[in-house]
């Protein structure tokens, strides 16, 4: 079995199968954590994927990024060598380069412009240091493969910030209330919500291509 750590649960579902079992966080790092360390001694690699933030300027919606490492508190946490080429034998398109963990969301285009200047990572997600932090402790595989689902000089409106459940589901309420309280941020929650999409129709090809174990060698 490999273990797949998405955020949202549309993520999880594109992902799951037979040889996978997909774990949809909803932005709570303690609780994906947590749900790893109980699979993590019957898993035989983990790998996250699903969408991201892009922080490299120019990379473009609906690119596919492959991480070499996983920076977290200035620490590079190296991917497993073998998985990581056949992902980017897979996914010959993908960027190569690292990708930044982070608990809370990315949300404007200033931070992201300052984390790239300090980290160098061309993404950022809020699983990605979960995965490397629990294989290393298990002494398990992992890799890191996303989407870019909003790029660096975007900053995302209020409403993306309440948009999503624990469970990883939408939080269509809040998303409208959040609207209702601040009628402005409408364009951009428009193209916040365009912008995703792209990333899932991304995600969706490449994991077609990735296969059914999401590109995972038979680990001894």
């Amino acid at each position: 079995m490999i273990l797949a750590a998405t955020g949202l649960q549309r993520e999880r579902r594109i992902v799951a199968g037979p040889d996978i079992e997909a774990i949809a966080s909803g932005g709570d790092v303690a609780q994906l954590e947590a749900v790893l360390d109980r699979r993590a001694a019957s898993a035989r690699g983990i790998i996250s994927i699903g969408i991201a933030g892009a922080l490299a300027p120019g990379l473009p919606v609906g690119q596919w990024v492959v991480a070499d490492a996983v920076v977290f508190d200035g620490e590079p946490l190296p991917t497993d060598p073998a998985w990581t080429s056949r992902l980017a034998a897979c996914l010959p398109e993908a960027a190569r380069g690292l990708l930044l963990g982070a608990n809370t969301m990315v949300m404007e285009a200033t931070q992201k412009a300052a984390l790239y200047r300090a980290t160098r990572a061309i993404t950022v997600d809020m699983e990605s240091h979960i995965v490397a932090r629990v294989a290393r402790r298990y002494g398990l595989p992992f890799v890191v493969a996303r989407v870019v689902s909003d790029a660096a000089h975007h900053s995302l409106p209020p409403a993306a910030r309440v948009g999503m459940k624990s469970d990883g589901t939408m939080d269509l309420p809040a998303v409208l209330r959040s609207l209702l309280a601040n009628p402005g941020q409408l364009p951009a929650l428009i193209r916040t919500g365009l912008e995703a999409e792209r990333g899932f129709r991304a995600l969706l090809r490449g994991h077609r291509r990735l296969g059914p174990r999401l590109g995972g060698p038979d680990f001894a």
